[in-house]
């Protein structure tokens, strides 16, 4: 399978490697609460947007795509791109029931988007096969949300209770509002919102 794998397929993976990277950092702070590790996961994320990046403009240079670096570059971003911030966002403090199905409904709303990228890449590609729009918002805008938390972070606005805007008891369980943010963009994902492809 490896002899399959063209050049940007190894960008496509090192983009999986910051993802996953970041999940793992999230893991350490949660045993340890050393700060750092926060700041880990977030850095990793643009890193892996630097290889989303990458990946495609290597392939359009070597003109080597294929279904299978498509398919890959999918899953790759639904790691560092989906589960990665959700988690960040987890091991910053938005650990209450509420939040924790707001970033489960973000993380299905960006595997919902990629899916329907995937399936309607061809219908939406000129003739030079360049997708000329995407409809709904891509999913490495997630990284503003890291953004967001690096600098929450650097505030020290870390923990359940240190979490700008504070937490609300809903049902008796908890939502952090700061949560919202992902349940807006994983709404804007799977919007009709045609977003010009640059």
């Amino acid at each position: 399978m490896i002899r399959e794998f063209h050049l940007a397929d190894w960008f496509t993976l090192a983009n999986a490697f910051c993802g996953m990277g970041a999940l793992f950092s999230v893991m350490t702070y949660l045993q340890t609460q050393q700060l750092l590790h926060l700041h880990y996961a977030c850095a990793l994320i643009p890193a892996a947007l630097v290889f989303d990046i990458l990946d495609g403009r290597i392939a359009r240079w070597r003109q080597q795509s294929s279904v299978l670096g498509r398919e890959l570059d999918s899953l790759a971003d639904v790691i560092s791109f989906g589960v990665a911030p959700a988690a960040i966002a987890y091991g910053f403090g938005m650990q209450g029931l509420w939040d924790r199905i707001i970033l489960v409904f973000f993380v299905a709303c960006g595997v919902s988007r990629l899916a329907r990228f995937n399936v309607t890449a061809e219908a939406l590609s000129d003739a030079g096969g360049k997708v000329k729009y995407f409809e709904g918002t891509p999913i490495p805008t997630s990284l503003l949300l890291v953004l967001v938390l690096w600098f929450a972070a650097a505030q020290g606005a870390v923990g359940s209770s240190e979490l700008w805007g504070g937490k609300l008891l809903i049902g008796g369980f908890t939502l952090h509002p700061l949560v919202l943010m992902f349940a807006i963009s994983g709404s804007l994902m799977v919007s009709r919102l045609r977003i010009p492809k640059l």
